[in-house]
């Protein structure tokens, strides 16, 4: 097998992380064998490569050929060539997502490169028992943090034009997003980027929430960190209403909460993605609601589900596999979400979501919080 060659994309770049568990900036991996792998990275990284990373040998790139010009793409990959030219090789294989001029770099050094399109994808599916502990913690910073904001909205006074204030100013999404990153931060987790949202306008399933949060009307709360340590992710969604939820909000998320549980009994090695994703369909669309899913229409003129199920979590928090209306068979050790959502403009939306691994006795459930529209039921 040809050697494999990686040019970090930076610090969140999966491929790199998970073949030598070091997050870096500007570095480069090969390994030509199991056990027989290098990192070269710049002086300044070098003691922190040799205390975290995991390849066999850890390399300053000066001792490497590194010659400084304006291009450190250039610079790298002639690093790269010389590498593989002491071990007489010059053909390598890339990540796919090496970004195009990194492969026009390394093509001018001299390297011949072969872009491996299922590079990791089986081995990142199949979940290690310290990758599942890892992301287990993770969901368990995602519960910490989404209490967080649910205690800040109970705590919330309704004013008289519907805001919620919370000592003495207007509670927004910005604030609670702040209080969330904060409580994250101070158990070692971070996300750069999650969801507050209230309505209407949480009625777009990936709005991420801005300006004062109103009451009587559901507040979508989705929050997926990432381990400063660990790196892997977790990802938890809640719906929650300061006040009274109307009928509607509250038949919609009764409908949620059944599909999820419908999908998380059918999570299981060897079941269908597909098929997974089809069981979330039928329970919406019993309940008179739409989908987006071919042949599962559902009324067209309601709250639909216009996403897909569900989705695998690692180090990056949307990889495989996928729950969708697609082929592929779930397998043990597959970390994935089950995140069915209801949405319509005007209204507002619901989403309710659980983490978990898949193993051949069923779905074990990172999740523990309770699938509540009343804040008081989470504190």
């Amino acid at each position: 097998m040809k050697p494999l060659l990686l040019l970090s994309r930076g610090h969140d770049d999966a491929d790199f992380l998970y073949a030598c568990r070091f997050p870096v900036e500007q570095a480069v991996y090969l390994r030509f064998a199991q056990g027989d792998d290098v990192l070269v990275v710049a002086p300044m990284e070098l003691d922190r490569a040799r205390r975290e990373g995991r390849a066999a040998n850890v390399v300053d790139r000066r001792e490497a050929g590194w010659v400084d010009q304006e291009d450190d793409l250039a610079a790298w990959s002639e690093v790269a060539r010389r590498l593989l030219a002491e071990r007489g090789a010059a053909q390598a294989r890339i990540s796919p997502l090496l970004p195009a001029a990194t492969y026009e770099a390394l093509r001018a050094a001299g390297v011949d490169p072969e872009i491996d399109r299922r590079l990791f994808l089986d081995e990142r599916r199949r979940k290690s028992p310290e990758e599942a502990d890892s992301i287990h913690a993770a969901q368990e910073a995602a519960e910490a943090a989404c209490v967080e904001v649910i205690g800040q909205l109970a705590e919330a006074s309704v004013q008289p034009d519907g805001t919620l204030w919370l000592r003495d100013s207007p509670l927004t999404s910005e604030r609670l997003m702040a209080r969330a990153q904060a409580a994250l931060n101070e158990i070692g987790y971070t996300s750069a980027d999650m969801i507050v949202a209230g309505s209407p306008e949480c009625a777009l399933p990936h709005f991420a929430g801005a300006g004062p949060v109103r009451a009587d009307g559901p507040v979508i709360i989705d929050i997926f960190p990432q381990g400063r340590t660990t790196h892997y992710h977790g990802d938890l969604t809640r719906t929650v209403v300061v006040g009274r939820p109307s009928d509607a909000v509250r038949r919609m998320h009764d409908a949620c909460v059944e599909a999820l549980e419908r999908a998380a009994g059918a999570l299981t090695a060897g079941a269908g993605c597909r098929d997974v994703h089809r069981a979330v369909c039928e329970v919406l669309v019993g309940r008179g609601y739409g989908t987006t899913t071919e042949g599962y229409a559902g009324n067209p003129d309601g709250p639909r589900m216009t996403h897909s199920t569900g989705h695998g979590v690692g180090l990056e928090v949307h990889e495989a596999p996928y729950l969708r209306n697609v082929g592929g068979e779930l397998r043990a050790g597959d970390v994935v979400t089950v995140e069915p959502g209801l949405y319509q403009a005007g209204l507002g939306g619901v989403r309710v979501e659980d983490t978990g691994m898949v193993t051949t006795n069923g779905f074990r459930n990172f999740t523990r919080l309770p699938r509540s529209l009343d804040p008081a039921d989470y504190l």
